[in-house]
């Protein structure tokens, strides 16, 4: 799961509570000389305080005087709440949704994404994503479709998609990437983590920030500010499809990051916040559990390579990724093993997470396979999550249990394979193969 720019995500979170962030002090009417004596200063950009007027149309979108004059007034309003300065002007686009998804797809491209076997093993071991939909499309197809805006660091620019056909700007997607293009500007946003985990770990404060930020803003919009409209939304026509566990998965860091934010921010203020980019979190699991931030560090799990000469890991760096306890929540919520709220991430299953990885395997026939090892706090906790496997397999995929902890589910199933499930102590390893005969190639038995 590896994206190279940051995005705001389309979600509507029915039922999902929510912190109450302070709104900060309400502002009126602008009280300020038109420019800052001796140059620029935090809550003025480009000729615009944060607490200025502007005139602008929202109703038939907004011509290049009318943009520019909302984005620098927004980004002196994200100054003014991050008390942070913009060092740099940030462009700004505005494109449609079908616009955007021919982009992702390079252009339009009727090939769609590269193939990704090593990735696709990783979400089938989550089964989440299965045989019948590659990694790579269903990724390309749920950002396609849900994505409001983004800035790439790369190109040190914000591109808006547009929720109407009339080509507008929703503000508060606006603050949001305008709080990247300042991230990126006071602290670098380039690189991405190694794993699954690592990311969503780091995304959980980048992501988490801005969230929180568009939040303080929206109550500032609610107790004085004049702000432009909100504009209502329309089918963007960009087509697409969204993989709900995947969607879970990649939206953990915009649910549970703000308050994960806001938290540090309020045990240390936003020197606290700063720090937090010099030392994200270690994993999902300390975004999800402040409390465990910075103390409690993952499990380093490795696993050892017992394949046959028929069976081989992929030369990929790193050779096995960590799914981390975010994206277990997430497998456990879309194979019905948890009544937790979706976007809580919150489960006693996954919340035993020690540690995790995941090993793909590929053999000369074209076929696949992955050993995935999971440690956790405790015994119980090991056992709670192999039970849970093993009942999505036969519960949810209609697996047939041969032998003892080896199951096979049905060939029509999107997730067709046979599955090897063993608990020893606080470890549970779960091979996978093509067939029974390729478990122990894959990976031989221990002990």
């Amino acid at each position: 799961m590896r994206r190279a720019v940051l995005v705001a995500l389309v979600v509507v979170l029915a039922g999902c509570s929510a912190p109450v962030f302070d709104g900060g002090p309400v502002f009126g009417g602008s009280d300020h000389p038109e420019a800052p004596p001796g140059g620029d200063t935090i809550g003025w950009e480009s000729g615009y305080w944060y607490d200025d007027p502007v005139s602008v149309t929202t109703e038939d979108g907004l011509n290049e005087s009318e943009r520019d004059a909302v984005v620098a007034r927004t980004m002196a309003r994200v100054e003014q709440i991050r008390e942070r300065e913009f060092t740099e002007p940030v462009p700004v686009e505005i494109i449609s949704r079908a616009a955007y998804r021919n982009r992702s797809r390079g252009n339009g491209s009727a090939a769609g994404p590269p193939e990704d076997p090593w990735n696709d093993q990783v979400w089938e071991a989550l089964v989440l994503i299965g045989e019948d939909a590659g990694s790579s499309e269903a990724i390309d197809d749920t950002f396609s479709t849900t994505v409001q805006g983004f800035y790439s660091p790369s190109e040190d620019r914000i591109v808006i998609v547009s929720p109407t056909e009339t080509p507008q700007i929703d503000r508060a997607t606006l603050a949001h990437e305008l709080v990247h293009a300042l991230q990126d500007q006071q602290f670098g946003l380039s690189g991405s983590p190694e794993t699954q985990d690592t990311q969503l770990a780091r995304q959980g404060v980048v992501e988490g920030e801005a969230n929180y930020i568009r939040a303080l803003y929206e109550r500032r919009c609610e107790d004085g500010w004049d702000c432009i409209d909100r504009p209502e939304r329309s089918g963007g026509g960009g087509g697409g499809s969204v993989n709900a566990g995947l969607f879970t998965v990649v939206f953990q860091p915009y649910a549970t990051g703000p308050t994960f934010v806001y938290q540090v921010r309020q045990r240390g203020g936003w020197d606290a916040v700063d720090a937090l980019h010099e030392n994200v979190p270690d994993s999902s699991e300390q975004v999800l559990h402040p409390e465990k931030y910075p103390d409690e560090k993952p499990v380093d799990v490795t696993v050892r390579d017992r394949s046959t000469d028929e069976w081989e890991r992929f030369d990929h760096d790193p050779v096995g990724d960590t799914v981390g306890e975010a994206s277990i929540f997430a497998t456990m919520y879309h194979n019905n093993q948890t009544q937790s709220d979706r976007y809580s991430y919150d489960s006693e299953i996954s919340a035993g997470w020690g540690g995790d990885t995941v090993v793909p395997y590929r053999n000369g026939d074209g076929e696949f396979g992955y050993v995935w090892q999971t440690t956790w706090d405790t015994e119980a906790d090991a056992r709670e999550f192999a039970a849970a496997y093993r009942a999505i397999l036969v519960e949810e995929r209609g697996a047939t249990n041969p032998r003892a902890n080896v199951y096979v589910v049905p060939e029509d199933d999107p997730f067709a394979d046979a599955f090897r499930v063993v608990r020893r102590g606080e470890t549970v390893r779960i091979v996978n193969g093509p067939a029974v005969a390729d478990l122990d190639a894959i990976h031989r038995p221990v002990g």
